[in-house]
């Protein structure tokens, strides 16, 4: 079974650095003017001795004698061997990590803004946190400008992006000013876009390639409010939806399909068909097996199997309509065969893993696999295509 990325590891320090926090692109571009190396990392695999004015990254297998850390500053770990030029890593030598914030050769490059939420999902992959943690958007902002200006696709997520105010229209704005030409994926509950000026600052700090991707969990607003755990959060969402579409932004619907909200699923697509036709494309998404999916596990598993014909209605309603449409987070042995063409490979590839099941799958390099988190529960009905 492939295992997931690692994307952060703790690393030797040479003695003598200044304990700082540095946001850096790597190159290997020996002769970059001294005035760049502030804002790249030098990668140097082959030289004994570092330049003291460029900081430097090893790429061979690390080794711990002194000896060697008086030749480089910090070397890669083995589990992290996957960077590369053009990558953008966090080196933080305060705390001796090293954390991979963007490769370049990634068609899943996807930023955490803020853990902090509005919303308390009962299925939430990554559980809200109250702290300030701005330092996260502020690496971003950093980061945004060493991008290589032909990446095609980025995303923003959370925790709730919003609540990070002007820090979140900066980074909108930074992205369409930097990036004009890449389309942006920005994960959010939709809630405060309730607030008409909140999308009208969005609207104003972005371009026509941002998508808002908003959940909205049941047609029934007592059972949605269930899901997100908080009061009035169904008016919200359907308010913030409207308000968006009202400036012409891209909206997304997302549902995540749990036992908490299969049932109603039909009706739920005959819903955003018939009041919310105007978004530009729903995803049927399957569970992540993270955060409070764990603890509640009991009251939201239930075998994709077992919703497959709830799942075959509800795209035939959004196909009714016209309404562009995708399955993710499934595996193809689970979907009827006339939904293998909603089904997408949508899961990150630094997470994405394949069971001892697929070995000899004759359709493994069309399905999506798994989340890494899934070896914790998965479909008995797990099955090889010969």
């Amino acid at each position: 079974m492939k295992d997931a990325l690692k994307l952060s590891s703790k690393i030797n320090v040479r003695e003598g650095l200044n304990k700082r926090k540095y946001i850096l692109r790597v190159t290997k571009n020996i002769n970059l003017p001294t005035v760049l190396a502030k804002e790249s990392l030098f990668l140097d695999e082959n030289s004994t001795t570092c330049d003291l004015d460029k900081f430097c990254l090893s790429g061979t297998v690390e080794k711990t004698s002194n000896q060697n850390l008086q030749t480089r500053d910090i070397y890669i770990p083995e589990q992290m061997s996957y960077i590369e030029e053009g990558d953008i890593v966090r080196v933080d030598l305060q705390n001796k990590t090293l954390k991979s914030l963007y490769r370049i050769n990634s068609l899943h490059n996807s930023f955490l803004v803020t853990e902090r939420c509005n919303s308390h999902c009962i299925m939430c992959s990554q559980p809200p946190k109250k702290a300030n943690d701005d330092f996260l958007a502020d690496d971003i902002i950093k980061m945004i400008p060493l991008i290589n200006r032909d990446v095609k696709f980025l995303g923003i997520t959370g925790g709730e992006a919003t609540l990070l105010n002007e820090k979140f229209l900066q980074i909108l704005s930074l992205i369409a000013n930097y990036l004009p030409e890449t389309q942006l994926d920005v994960l959010t509950n939709g809630r405060n876009f309730k607030n008409l000026d909140l999308a009208k600052a969005v609207a104003m700090s972005s371009n026509s390639n941002l998508q808002l991707c908003i959940p909205l969990y049941s047609d029934v607003s007592s059972i949605h409010n269930f899901v997100v755990q908080a009061d009035n959060a169904w008016n919200e969402t359907i308010k913030g939806i409207l308000n968006l579409k009202r400036l012409n932004q891209k909206v997304e619907i997302r549902v995540v399909i749990h036992k908490q909200t299969y049932k109603r699923l039909p009706q739920l697509c005959e819903f955003i068909s018939k009041n919310l036709g105007f978004v530009d494309h729903v995803a049927l998404m399957g569970l992540e097996m993270m955060g409070f999916t764990k603890p509640n596990i009991d009251e939201l598993w239930i075998d994709p199997k077992d919703y497959s014909q709830e799942l075959i209605e509800a795209c035939k309603i959004l196909e009714t309509f016209r309404i562009p449409t995708s399955i993710y987070n499934h595996q193809l042995c689970l979907l009827d065969e006339s939904l293998w063409s909603y089904a997408r490979k949508s899961i990150s590839d630094w997470k994405n893993i394949y069971m001892p099941e697929c070995k000899n799958c004759s359709v493994k390099n069309q399905c999506g696999g798994f989340f890494a988190s899934a070896t914790f529960k998965y479909s008995e009905f797990i099955k090889p295509f010969s």
